[in-house]
Parts: C-alpha cells; sequence; structure tokens
C-alpha cells in the first residue's frame, strides 16, 4: 500500500504521530504554524508519487528548504515523548535529497535506539514536511517548570539561529523562569547580549499558555523566531515528566493579604508531609490553636478547618494574621511581640487587629492565662489518655476508619494539651526575656544582652524529656563502646543488622535497647508524620544515628565543645522566673512527647488500613493510604468506583519528592510560594546572624545536613548547620561541638536540648543552610547569635 499525503490543517487526531498532530491543534488555536503536510504509514522503502508532487509544489511557492520529521504513533504523547529517538533532517530543496530524507526518517523507526525506547513496540511511521523557518532564535518553552514539577512558573530556552544546537548541546541558552505574573525571577544570559527582548519573551509565555489552556495540561513547545520578527510554533507536547500538581491538595487561603510563615511550625513539621499528614497532624494543630483563640476571644468558636495552620505544596505554614487577633485582644503581648516570638524579627507587613477595651483585654489575659496555667490535670490524664485508644486490627475497613476518626478526635484534645503547656511555657520564657531586656537597657546593654542572658539561665532544666531520652539512648552505646568485640561487630554490619542483633541479645546493652524503645520508640524524625516510621519501626534510621554516635566515643575528649559556667543570678525574682522558665520547658517536652505517641498509634492504625484496603483490592498498595484525605478515604472503604481518586493519590506520590525540595521564604503574603532567587548572602564580614539560643563558643568544620539522611556523615566535633532539628535529630547532639539552625526559637527544640548539652546553638538564621557548604570552618557564638565563617572549602 503506498503512503499517502495530508495537509496539516486536516490532521484531526493522534492517527498520524504527535508531532502532526500536535502541530495541526496548533493551527487550529490560533498560533502560527510553518505550511506543511504529512506522509502517512511512510517505509524506507517506499515513497509515494503523491509526495513528490506535494513537495515539488512547496518548491514552487518558495516555501523550502523543509525539514522533514518523523511523527510516529505514540511519539509526542502523554506518557512518552520519544525526543531525538527519531531521525530529522533540515535543510532539504531537492527532490532526490527529499526521497532520500523521507527514507531516512522511515528507516529510524527501526534502529536500535528507537526500539530500545519503545521497548519492542511496534510504530507506525509517519513524517512531517514543512517549510523552515529562517531562524533568528529559536528555543523551547515549557508551561511548567519539569526540574521542580511547579505549574505556575513558565520557563524558556532560547539560542540564536536554528534551535537544533539547543537539542544537540552544541550551544548554551539563555535561561528565563517567569512567575505567574511574567515577571523574571530568573534570566540568565548565555552570551553578552540576551537572545530575546522582553516583548518576545512575553509573546512566547502567551502564546505557550494559550497551547496548555487549549490542551488542559503542561506543555513542551518549541518555537522560533524569523528575522523580520515573527514568531513561529514549530512542535507541540504534553510534558512527560512532571508529577502530580503539587499544590492540588492546597488547602483554602484565609485571606489574600493574610501573613503565612514557616517558623516555628517548621520545626515541628519540617519538610514536606503526605495529605493524609495534613488531614490528621495538621487538623489536629490547626483546631487546636483555633481552640486558644477562643478560649481568648479572639473568635467566637470553632469556624472552619485551615484558618489557623495552611497547608501548602506540601508544606505546614502558621496564618500569622490570625494570630494578631490574639495579641491584640490581651495585655502585655503587641504585634511587634508577637510576631518576634515566632519569627524572631518584627514582620512588617503584619497588620495589627483593632485594639479592644482594657476591660476587655484584661478579661481575655485572665481567661487565657488560666487556660494555660491550670494544664497541668490534662497533663497528668494524657497517658490514660491515649492508652484508651485501641489500635485497629480487625479486617472491616469501615470499622477501622470510624476507629481512626475517633482516635483523631482524640488527637485534637491531645494536641491541645500540649498547646496549652506550650503556652505555659512560651509565658515564662517571654517574661524572663522582657525583664532582662529591660534590665540590660537600664544598664545601657543592648536587647540582644538580655536574650542572650535569657538563653544562658534557661540552661539545666532536669528531667527534661528529649534530653533523658538522649542520655538513655547514650548510655546504650556506650555499654556497646565498652567491649571493643562487640563495638567492632557493631560499626561492621548495616546500621539495619547492627540494631536488630543487639536488640535480640540477652547482655547489658540489649537490655538498655529494649528499655529505651519501651519508653521513647515512638520518637523519631518527622514524628507527626503519618506516614514515617518511629525508632522501633525504623531501626536502619535508629542505627545510624547509634554507629555515628559509637564513632564518636573514640575520638578525643578535647574535641568536645567548648562548656561556659553562668553564675546564678543575685535577684530573687529572676531565679524565681528562671525556675518558671525551666518547668515551662519541661512541660512542653513531656506534652510534645505525649502527642507523638498518640501520632504513634494513628499512624500504625491507618498503616493496617491500607494493608486491609490493599489486601481487598481496593488499593495498589499499601502505603498509597497516606496519600488521600480523611474526606477520601470514606470514598476508598465504600462501594463506589475509585479508580480516578487511585490515579490522583498515585500523581500525589510521585509529587511529594518535588514538594521536599522547596525552598520558601520565611514569610509569605497571601498563598505561600517556593522560593526560586537565591536567598540574600551573608550579612557584614562573612558572619550569619541568628538568635543565641545555646551558650558558648565553639569553633569547627560545618557539617550542612538539610535533611536527617545527610546528618548520618556527621564527625565529631563538626558543626551541625541544618534547617531545622526535631526530636529525630538529637542523637547526633552527642557528637557535634555546636547547632546552627535556619529556623527556630529560644525555646525550640533544638534549642533546649543543645542547652542541656553544653552545645553553643544559634538559631532563626534564615540562610544558614543556603551560604554555608560541608568543609566550611566557623566559629559559632551561642552568646551573641552570631557564625562567622572563618575559612572556605
Amino acid at each position: 500500500m503506498s503512503p499517502i499525503t495530508i495537509e496539516l490543517a486536516d490532521v484531526a487526531d493522534v492517527r498520524y504521530g504527535g508531532k502532526a498532530a500536535g502541530l495541526a491543534e496548533l493551527g487550529r488555536v490560533g498560533l502560527p504554524v510553518p505550511p506543511g503536510f504529512v506522509i502517512a504509514e511512510v517505509t524506507a522503502q517506499a515513497s509515494a508519487d503523491t509526495a513528490v508532487q506535494r513537495f515539488s509544489q512547496m518548491v514552487a511557492a518558495g516555501q523550502v528548504p523543509v525539514a522533514v520529521r518523523s511523527s510516529a504513533v505514540g511519539e509526542d504523547g502523554v506518557e512518552q515523548s520519544f525526543a531525538g529517538q527519531y531521525d530529522t533532517v533540515l535543510g532539504v530543496d531537492s527532490v532526490d535529497d527529499f526521497v532520500a530524507a523521507v527514507q531516512q526518517c522511515a528507516a529510524s523507526v527501526h534502529s536500535r535506539r528507537a526500539t530500545a525506547y519503545r521497548a519492542d513496540q511496534d510504530a507506525t511511521m509517519n513524517v512531517v514536511v514543512q517549510q523552515m523557518v529562517d531562524a533568528r532564535a529559536a528555543g523551547v518553552v515549557f508551561t511548567a517548570d519539569p526540574t521542580t514539577g511547579r505549574r505556575d512558573l513558565v520557563v524558556i530556552d532560547a539560542v540564536g539561529g536554528l534551535g537544533e544546537s539547543l537539542v544537540d548541546g552544541s550551544a548554551s541558552p539563555d535561561h528565563t523562569i517567569l512567575d505567574d505574573t511574567g515577571t523574571p525571577i530568573v534570566h540568565e544570559l548565555a552570551g553578552a547580549q540576551p537572545v530575546l527582548s522582553s516583548t518576545e519573551i512575553a509573546d512566547i509565555r502567551t502564546g505557550a499558555l494559550r497551547a496548555a489552556h487549549h490542551w488542559g495540561e503542561p506543555m513542551d513547545l518549541e518555537w522560533a523566531i524569523d528575522h523580520d520578527g515573527r514568531l513561529w510554533w514549530l512542535q507541540a507536547r504534553p510534558i512527560t515528566t512532571l508529577p502530580g500538581d503539587l499544590g492540588e491538595m492546597d488547602s483554602p487561603v484565609a485571606g489574600a493579604d493574610h501573613v503565612y510563615t514557616r517558623c516555628n511550625i517548621g520545626e515541628m513539621m519540617p519538610g514536606a508531609f503526605c495529605p493524609l499528614t495534613a488531614a490528621v497532624s495538621g487538623y489536629a494543630i490547626d483546631r487546636a490553636m483555633q481552640q486558644i483563640q477562643v478560649v481568648a476571644r479572639a473568635q467566637p468558636g470553632y469556624e472552619r478547618p485551615w484558618l489557623q495552620v495552611g497547608y501548602f505544596s506540601g508544606h505546614m505554614f502558621l496564618n500569622l494574621t490570625e494570630g494578631t487577633a490574639l495579641s491584640s485582644g490581651i495585655l502585655g503581648n503587641s504585634l511587634e511581640q508577637f510576631s518576634t516570638s515566632i519569627c524572631g524579627r518584627v514582620i512588617d507587613e503584619l497588620k495589627p487587629k483593632p485594639p479592644q477595651p482594657f476591660r476587655r483585654k484584661l478579661g481575655n489575659t485572665i481567661r487565657l492565662s488560666a487556660h494555660a496555667l491550670s494544664v497541668g490535670p490534662a497533663v497528668r490524664h494524657l497517658g490514660a489518655q491515649i492508652a484508651e485508644f485501641e489500635i485497629p486490627t480487625g479486617n472491616d475497613p469501615r470499622s477501622i476508619l470510624q476507629q481512626l476518626e475517633s482516635g483523631v478526635e482524640r488527637y485534637c484534645d491531645v494536641t491541645l494539651t500540649h498547646v496549652r503547656s506550650s503556652s505555659r511555657a512560651a509565658v515564662a520564657a517571654n517574661i524572663l526575656e522582657s525583664v532582662l531586656i529591660r534590665r540590660a537597657l537600664q544598664q545601657g546593654q543592648t536587647e540582644e544582652d538580655g536574650r542572650t542572658e535569657a538563653a544562658q539561665l534557661m540552661a539545666g532544666a532536669s528531667d527534661v524529656e528529649s534530653a533523658l531520652m538522649l542520655g538513655e539512648l547514650d548510655a546504650v552505646v556506650r555499654l556497646i563502646a565498652a567491649d571493643p568485640m562487640a563495638a567492632d561487630a557493631f560499626l561492621s554490619v548495616t546500621p539495619e543488622r547492627a540494631v536488630t542483633a543487639v536488640r535480640a541479645g540477652d547482655d547489658e546493652a540489649a537490655s538498655a535497647l529494649r528499655h529505651f524503645l519501651s519508653r521513647h520508640g515512638h520518637r523519631g524524625y518527622r514524628e507527626l508524620c503519618m506516614r514515617d516510621p518511629s525508632w522501633a519501626e525504623d531501626p536502619a534510621g535508629l542505627g545510624t544515628m547509634m554507629q555515628a554516635m559509637l564513632r564518636a566515643t573514640h575520638d578525643r575528649a578535647e574535641r568536645a565543645p567548648t562548656r561556659v559556667q553562668v553564675d546564678a543570678p543575685t535577684s530573687a525574682t529572676i531565679r524565681l522566673l528562671a525556675r518558671w522558665a525551666k518547668a515551662g520547658a519541661r512541660g512542653r517536652e513531656e506534652t510534645k512527647s505525649r502527642m507523638a505517641l498518640m501520632a504513634h498509634s494513628l499512624k500504625l492504625g491507618y498503616r493496617h488500613l491500607g494493608e486491609v484496603l490493599a489486601a481487598a483490592g481496593r488499593l495498589p498498595d499499601a502505603d498509597l493510604v497516606f496519600f488521600f484525605d480523611r474526606a477520601e478515604l470514606h470514598r476508598i472503604v465504600g462501594v463506589e468506583n475509585i479508580d480516578g481518586l487511585v490515579t490522583r493519590a498515585q500523581q500525589r506520590r510521585a509529587a511529594l519528592a518535588y514538594q521536599d525540595a522547596l525552598d520558601f521564604d520565611d514569610v509569605s503574603i497571601g498563598r505561600p510560594t517556593a522560593r526560586i532567587a537565591p536567598p540574600p548572602r551573608l550579612v557584614g564580614d562573612d558572619a550569619i546572624v541568628g538568635r543565641p539560643a545555646g551558650r558558648g563558643v565553639a569553633e569547627g568544620v560545618v557539617r550542612v545536613a538539610k535533611t536527617i539522611a545527610q546528618a548520618r556523615d556527621v564527625q565529631r566535633g563538626e558543626i551541625l548547620v541544618a534547617p531545622v532539628t526535631d526530636v529525630g535529630w538529637t542523637p547526633y547532639f552527642t557528637v557535634i561541638a555546636a547547632l546552627v539552625t535556619d529556623i527556630g526559637s529560644s525555646v525550640s527544640h533544638g534549642a533546649v536540648v543543645a542547652r542541656e548539652y553544653g552545645l553553643p546553638c544559634v538559631v532563626n538564621t534564615l540562610i544558614a543552610t543556603q551560604v554555608l557548604v560541608t568543609g566550611d570552618r566557623v566559629r559559632v557564638d551561642g552568646d551573641r547569635g552570631v557564625v562567622t565563617r572563618l575559612e572556605k572549602v
């Protein structure tokens, strides 16, 4: 059967390949496409007279030279792009060259690279013939960022001349990234002069978004601009490498002018989280914070989810704007104090709520203080309250989900107790800091001097949960280290095998490890995540930390951090405030552990639900249960068809790694948007300024660990630089010489434990992980809150 020719404008579907269909559709959208036609079902041995006749017409019309390009069935589709797998021949301007070019493209369907790419599936080759654009500039445009997965960005790569130099990698392009308003946020030039003008960039963006809107999905398009300045469109295909929409599960924005922050909540909920974690832990935190607002009469009642907390691109945020209603309605807490307590600085964009009358403020203050200070009985009842929840074990998914829903309500109550306990701790710490700042100013010193003294006095609290937990784990490691053969055996195998072997033993170290896990096994990195395992379930993660601690015990003692002794204050009032602040920190750590225990029980229950649903064929695997919200789970356990919902959950799972790589400013107005441009550089002469949180000074080599997995390489005496640390990081505190974090406060988890171990600690630097690299040598001044880079790698 001889091949036939079809005009591009007459191509109505993908039977002639994705390239032909894309070009035809671009023309229907109204975007200019070079004239041409398609040769259907061509082979390397045959070329039709009609194709030669049609090419001759193009020659007569002056529409040469032409490009001869493949348009195989399946090429440029949703699943695969086949980019570069088949041949393209450019500059064809004679009949003989045209016949040879068509046969070359047809033969490439059987090439080794193409056959391997399509996994030996049959392919029907069609060929697109188009007039070549005499290009002054050419390139590609993506209506979503294929690297980050963000759908709010447009990415343009441009080179001078033909676009082949971009495709084959022989030329470096100008690289432009535009935000959702069309503003360039990255504009990197390959040469001294830009390839495109700002008007041309805007035209390419407009045309690309027009095509994406028409297709209903993000697109990858090729374009060229001729020497007359006209923009032509050469190819259109879906972006095949994108995960699910990173913002699909975003919560509603409480207000376009509302101020959101990752500060504070980023310590408790670091990184990106699965949708079920948002629907459980995020919901519980939001509801507890709203109930605090209700107690203080900052809002009339629990209004709706996602008012105090937001969930955007997989990350949790606090809504500072909603919190200002509390600060404006109580005594002794200004907008400046509120924003500083959360973010470590005054947030200028934050607008105060209208002030309330003094009598109402007084009443609100009494109500809120009583609510926070009377938390003791609720704290003592937490253990029994959590124990009353039975982790589901049955096989009826509806019954399991009903049990879990009741567990979520209990989790909300536990979280409220923790928030009340944290409020009690914050009240004590804020009063101590305020008194010391006022005294420092009276003595001609600075506010930072007062904050530093407050941080020093808060050290030394006894029975702090995190410190006790770390001490117990350190004792296990020292028992292992006491036996050289046992220590060598522990270090010679994988972390998982090392912990499993010790746990199964019958010696003192085994007994100590089992005791540690019975008391603290529910803790771990990102412990409020419904999907992440706890230490008891993650011997590999626990073993990695224990091996790092064991190696540290072999190092010389002089590499231990410098410790600074602080004299007891002479003022009885300040001594009392310091004791109160320490007690508050101790209570906060205790309730955080209980909150993690309740979360641990729920995550075991949801994991069991996933296993039951997978066994019943409702889910392809048990892990997918974590990528639905609670409302969707009711549909999953029901009788309706859920194929589309399962597909979306799989896309969400693919998106999580992309979400986790996103980086946000500490404060955002309206919907938080991930940062593309690099953050501010070092201030002063290689100095980063944060907040002092742990006394003393230490010098050492930097170990930047943006994830806990990267922390496993930390060496004794190094300076750990991390975005934030939660309880999962604390075993490394026995190894490091100092701690520096991007976010945090003097009462955050990392600061509390750092002080107990005498580690200099600087928090809320905002940029430390961005400007320091592993191997830099720095001085950490925990008294002044300054990190100074001494040497660069």
